[in-house]
């Protein structure tokens, strides 16, 4: 948990300093929010390949009830750092890699906000957020024991 209200300012710095408790990754992936130049090239400088996504890679899910919304101008990507990600990410090991990262993480913060109803944190304060977001993590993992070992 940080004070920031956006993700990319402190991607590289939370990235960096793994490396006093677990160590630094080889790779790491990100979404769109961790879309940062200069922590893009400060991973890099430290050995570290990022995989960021960059924008929209998908086109709008279609359903067969609901009419095609209105195509709108993509938004033109001139950053080198930005096309040099999106080259990179075309690679069948970058897209490989992506792929994990649905069946990884992405599903526990669905199943955080969808089945335990976490949208919002209720305190103030970087240290009450913390304690909560560490109780929502406890609820999180005594649920999924539970389903694992009644599974089993």
């Amino acid at each position: 948990v940080v004070a920031t209200p956006a993700d990319a300012p402190g991607f590289a710095t939370i990235i960096l300093g793994m490396a006093r408790g677990i160590g630094l990754p080889k790779t790491v992936l990100a979404d769109t929010g961790f879309a940062s130049g200069p922590a893009v090239a400060a991973l890099e400088a430290r050995g570290i390949e990022p995989l960021v996504a960059i924008g929209r890679t998908q086109p709008h899910r279609a359903y067969d009830f609901r009419p095609p919304p209105k195509p709108k101008a993509s938004r033109r990507i001139t950053e080198p750092w930005r096309l040099a990600m999106l080259e990179k990410l075309e690679t069948p090991n970058a897209k490989a890699l992506y792929a994990r990262r649905k069946q990884t993480v992405e599903p526990v913060f669905g199943i955080i906000k969808a089945a335990l109803g976490f949208t919002r944190f209720r305190r103030r304060g970087l240290a009450k957020v913390a304690t909560e977001w560490t109780l929502i993590a406890l609820a999180y993992n005594c649920r999924r024991l539970h389903r694992l070992r009644h599974a089993a």
